[in-house]
């Protein structure tokens, strides 16, 4: 497809070239800890099984440390790029490694006495084994002995088969720990990335900028990573030794390492490790080389910012005098006791500042759009490279405490029940007419408000879908927002805003609910996925009943559906129409796709005993989502 990027605009380069006086483009020590320990490069693409490239190095030539900031990309920015576009194997201390940048998240290997504990295996089973494949050629050939999960997230658990297989974990060769219950990490990482992941592999592709090309005008990394990789296999294992409680301790590979849980933080599950042997210390996502996010973009429970601080605080209170290395699952690692301290302390600070300086203005009736219009972090913070925006946003921070805090209404009337977005721009059409909304907007354009002009034309392109005029001078505001935007998912948004404006939608790069994942799924959060998809109209006067028998797990389920809403239950139902039996993989195809039933029982993957119409029913009533639907347009 044909690249419609647009150059930047005169206002633009003025407002990225004035951004340098801001920060402190002198300071290099990031570039020098970032090179800290490297021990080789990739060793190239990422392939899938079939061959398909699913991530290159060699996208992210055109970031070398020596470029200079090009006036498309903000220069703190361009410079966040820079750093997260080196790549490789590291021995980033004495028996700790990491594999960075193969994928959006790291992986990090620690060489025990006894053998290989890995921290968290990037997004895909690809990037996983290229990492892998490094630490046998380069580090060591001792066997995984354990693997860590140190949160709910699909990027730090979605490659664990690249470094473990499944029968290791079943036979327990290698314990699985993560934060949480079982149950617990299975329900929010499963159900996070599952139940609404047609939504957030949309928003996330917008966020990531995984429809973007991979240039000066396009994607410039996603700042706490490289970027996703595309079509790459995401796999799934559950957890096998929960960490629960702050002051647990494992052995594991012959070193000790200590827990503090810290839930409902960055992930709902979270938790940080302690190795004190090595005095190596990670706060998992809790603290990272960029201020992370309140609330994801990409969609995602809100999170608790102050809890940020207060697990932060307590992990300085219990390691905070020993600790000499502190590594992350994304950007590069803080050296010294020193430096360490000042970096939780400073992150600590700023989220306890965004928490705080929020609910202050709230209390003062601030809305969250007003409040965040307002708050700067203090310069003592602010000016620290690791507390910018490059995944989450200070403007977005502060937004999401209110909704943490105060709930989804902003405390203006108006917003309480407004018209829906399609009919609020037809009648702002008709009102203004479609000509003065044109003009206007082209006056804001050239005037470089460029937040006016999409805001404002935003009415004619969602009232009149076809004006092709009005959706190329949306398309050249939002363009320009995106090149001055520090933030890179802000970036993302805008600039595939612009791109789908122009050359309409693109297929979906990723999914986050992957056939691994949902496979993975408990049984009770199955039948929730499949809920999902039921449209209650069609429903609502429907009275359906099917078991399903998991001959592999010796259950048996009850699904009913009445008055428009799909309910399971454990145990058979004595009024069912239909039993269907068989291993679960087959159960899940049989639920979520009803109609290939048949074939499926003609294959002998399942059997159906009762009236198999009852699945001919249940198909009709279940809906599909589109992976590519409208943003931009109605």
């Amino acid at each position: 497809m044909v690249d419609h990027a647009k150059p930047p605009t005169p206002a633009t380069v003025a407002a990225n070239r004035a951004a340098v006086s801001r920060y402190a483009m002198d300071d290099r020590q990031d570039f020098a800890d970032n090179d800290h320990g490297f021990i080789a490069p990739l060793p190239g693409q990422v392939k899938a099984a079939d061959g398909r490239v699913v991530f290159d190095p060699g996208w992210f030539d055109y970031l070398a440390e020596d470029a200079p900031a090009p006036d498309s990309v903000h220069p703190s920015l361009w410079r966040q790029s820079q750093l997260m576009a080196k790549s490789g194997l590291y021995r980033i201390a004495e028996h700790v490694f990491q594999v960075r940048n193969n994928d959006i998240a790291n992986l990090t290997v620690i060489e025990g006495h006894t053998g290989l504990v890995v921290i968290d295996c990037t997004g895909s089973v690809e990037s996983a084994a290229q990492s892998m494949s490094m630490i046998r050629e380069h580090v060591s050939d001792q066997p995984v002995t354990a693997v860590v999960y140190t949160h709910t997230h699909v990027d730090h658990y979605g490659g664990v088969k690249g470094v473990v297989s499944a029968d290791d974990v079943a036979s327990g060769r290698v314990p699985i720990l993560a934060p949480g219950t079982i149950a617990s990490f299975d329900k929010y990482a499963i159900g996070e990335n599952v139940i609404a992941g047609n939504a957030m592999s949309r928003r996330a592709g917008y966020a990531f900028g995984s429809l973007l090309g991979k240039n000066a005008c396009g994607c410039v990394t996603s700042g706490i990573g490289t970027t996703t990789t595309s079509g790459a296999t995401v796999s799934y294992l559950s957890p096998t030794d929960p960490i629960t409680e702050t002051g647990t301790r494992r052995e594991l590979a012959g070193l000790e390492f200590e827990f503090l849980y810290a839930p409902d933080t960055e992930a709902p599950e979270e938790m940080h490790i302690w190795i004190p042997e090595l005095k190596a210390l990670t706060c998992a996502e809790n603290a990272n080389h960029t201020l992370h996010n309140i609330q994801t973009l990409r969609g995602a429970r809100t999170r608790d910012a102050r809890n940020f601080a207060r697990y932060l605080d307590e992990t300085l209170q219990r390691w905070g005098d020993e600790a000499e290395l502190h590594y992350g699952p994304h950007t590069w690692p803080v050296f010294g006791n020193e430096n360490i301290t000042a970096f939780l302390e400073s992150q600590r600070d700023t989220y306890k500042y965004i928490h705080d300086q929020a609910l202050r203005l709230a209390n003062k009736g601030y809305t969250p759009l007003e409040a965040a219009e307002i708050v700067e972090l203090p310069e003592e913070l602010g000016r620290k490279w690791f507390n910018r925006g490059y995944h989450g946003t200070l403007h977005h921070d502060v937004r999401a405490v209110f909704t943490k805090e105060l709930g989804l209404w902003d405390g203006d009337p108006v917003s309480l029940h407004p018209h829906p977005p399609v009919e609020t721009a037809r009648r702002l059409t008709d009102l203004i007419g479609p000509d003065a909304i044109l003009t206007e907007g082209r006056r804001a354009f050239d005037a470089g408000d460029y937040r006016w002009a999409a805001q404002i034309l935003h009415a004619l392109v969602f009232a009149q879908p076809d004006h092709q005029e009005a959706r190329d001078l949306q398309a050249d505001a939002y363009e320009q927002m995106g090149y001055q935007a520090e933030g890179p998912q802000w970036r993302g948004i805008f600039l595939t805003a612009a791109k789908e404006l122009r050359e309409g939608v693109a297929p979906a790069a990723f999914a986050t609910a992957s056939p691994d994942s949902i496979l993975a799924m408990p049984i009770d959060i199955l039948f929730d996925y499949a809920a999902v998809h039921l449209a209650g109209d069609k429903a609502a006067t429907a009275d359906l009943r099917i078991d399903f028998r998991f001959t592999d797990t010796d259950e048996t389920w009850t699904m009913r559906v009445r008055r428009g809403v799909l309910n399971a239950r454990r145990g058979a139902s004595p009024d069912t129409r239909l039993t269907v039996s068989g291993p679960k993989p087959a159960l899940v195809a049989c639920l979520l796709e009803p109609a290939g039933a048949e074939r499926l029982a003609e294959a002998g993957e399942i059997t159906l005993v009762g009236d198999e119409t009852a699945l001919t029913t249940l198909a009709g009533l279940l809906d599909d989502f589109d992976p590519d639907f409208a943003v931009v347009t109605p």
